[in-house]
């Protein structure tokens, strides 16, 4: 090859590794791996301020961390139930892949997700010290999966001797004030616990995990946080009447039957509204401080400028859009998830609206830190988008809720498609609230297409039985073929 050939190849290949070379410029000594700090919040949705899900959410650290990285503002569950999510996050398998789509099985019931290495036990390889406390996996899958794990530190209590509300149901839907101090929380406990390990002297590159329960049902809090948000100043989401008018009867079923959570009804003729908002705006405010904990924690360690740190949560969550309450749905409020990524390479202080998936984590995370890729990973590396984030990006965001039920989300629509063949189909740009349902409507005929053949065709069958998915996916499917 001449030498102007030469050149000329060279620099084509330069011009391709830059990006990974500038995302790693924070770690430039190749004898220190870069740490990873992952946060993980249960049952957050888009009510956090630098989002602007609720105009009076207040979340200063969640906003300064969006702050000092990418902030992607259409990131996406898997499945809006925490096993299959958060399977999926550890594994970058999809649910129409591993066959976990409800509150069980155990990830090792999967043959498929048996042989994915999961995310800790990977960075244990590479030589890293892993450990983490709370809820990273669904369950006892994290003293099972997540090595030198610190605990669980009381998990969603604690709880009063009686519940506070007068909701019948479950005994977990409960909320208000209680108990009287931040550091009877579990939370706070796991924060102070993350803040441990953030003083100590590592001897190996370091990948620390916190999972906070909160939001998660029971909605408690201490009273200072409810005193945040006075009901009589409150302000409800958005919502418009008969919202379920233009929604497929499967859609309805899928997202109603057989579930614990309060009906609409009942929240409406009992007055509790107000209240169900204002716990859990004040339950955002309470772990949002705990994260704060953990940032100064890290702030203050010789880890600070070489530490990625990834925030997620594992699915949205309904506060009445929709006439409905909790997750287990494919709407934007069930299916959105907060995502920050920030450390050393980064573009700070940046918002992207690409699609963007939890599966998509663990490939990130490897690419940031200098290690290869997997190829039995089906999520996207999103390096590309840390460094710039309005690059171009060909892929789409799914969701399923068992088989055959599938959100399909672009960077400006959403795309609905259930077990039965009916469907639904939102413009996001003219439609943020997905009130209008447009899927008969010839002008998106052409964009629709390309959405439908995102949905899998392979589609793994259920695994594990009897829990609230499970019950609720049956019983939408025994009404279908009744008919």
């Amino acid at each position: 090859m001449k030498r102007r050939e030469f050149l000329r190849a060279a620099a084509v290949t330069a011009a391709g590794s830059v990006l990974s070379l500038s995302i790693k410029a924070g770690a430039a000594d190749k004898s220190k791996k870069p740490n990873v700090l992952l946060i993980g919040v249960d049952d957050l949705n888009d009510w956090i301020g630098c989002i602007g899900g609720h105009p009076q959410a207040k979340t200063p650290n969640l906003d300064r961390l969006a702050a000092r990285g990418v902030l992607f503002t259409n990131a996406h569950c898997q499945s809006p139930v925490c096993n299959p999510s958060r399977a999926s996050l550890m594994t970058s398998l999809y649910p129409s892949s591993s066959g976990i789509y409800f509150l069980n099985p155990d990830l090792n019931e999967s043959p498929v997700a048996r042989k994915n290495k999961l995310m800790p036990q990977r960075f244990k390889d590479e030589g890293y010290h892993v450990t983490g406390a709370g809820k990273l996996f669904h369950g006892r899958q994290n003293t099972k999966y997540l090595p030198n794990y610190g605990g669980s530190f009381g998990g969603m209590g604690p709880r009063p001797k009686k519940k506070l509300t007068t909701f019948p149901g479950h005994p977990l839907w409960d909320w208000g004030a209680f108990p009287q101090s931040d550091n009877q929380m579990p939370d706070h406990k796991i924060a102070s616990w993350g803040v441990e390990q953030l003083k100590k002297k590592h001897d190996k590159p370091l990948f620390l995990a916190t999972g906070f329960y909160r939001p998660h049902v029971p909605q408690y809090a201490p009273k200072k946080w409810f005193d945040l948000f006075p009901l009589d100043t409150l302000k409800l989401p958005g919502t418009v009447a008969s919202d379920l008018k233009d929604i497929p009867q499967y859609g309805v079923d899928i997202t109603r039957l057989k579930h614990v959570a309060p009906t609409h009804e009942w929240v409406t003729k009992n007055n509790e509204w107000k209240p169900l908002v204002q716990s859990y705006l004040a339950c955002v405010s309470f772990v949002d401080a705990q994260v704060g904990r953990v940032l100064d924690a890290l702030e203050k360690s010789p880890y600070k400028d070489n530490t990625y740190v990834v925030l997620f949560s594992d699915h949205g969550f309904h506060l009445g859009e929709k006439e409905r309450w909790a997750k287990r749905s494919l709407w934007e409020d069930g299916t959105r998830t907060p995502m920050i990524i920030a450390g050393p390479g980064i573009a700070k202080g940046k918002k992207c609206d690409q699609p963007a998936q939890l599966l998509d984590i663990y490939p990130t995370i490897l690419e940031l830190t200098g290690h290869k890729a997997d190829p039995l990973h089906e999520g996207n590396s999103l390096a590309p988008l840390l460094k710039d984030p309005g690059a171009d990006w060909p892929h789409m965001a799914r969701t399923s809720f068992g088989p055959g039920n599938y959100a399909i989300v672009s960077r400006r629509y959403r795309f609905i498609q259930y077990n039965d063949g009916s469907e639904e189909f939102y413009d996001r740009a003219k439609d943020p609230g997905e009130w209008n349902n447009v899927i008969k409507d010839p002008e998106y005929a052409k964009v629709m297409k390309q959405h439908r053949l995102q949905v899998p065709k392979a589609r793994y069958k259920i695994l594990g039985k009897g829990s609230t998915g499970h019950k609720s996916y049956s019983a939408s499917e025994e009404k279908r073929k009744s008919k």
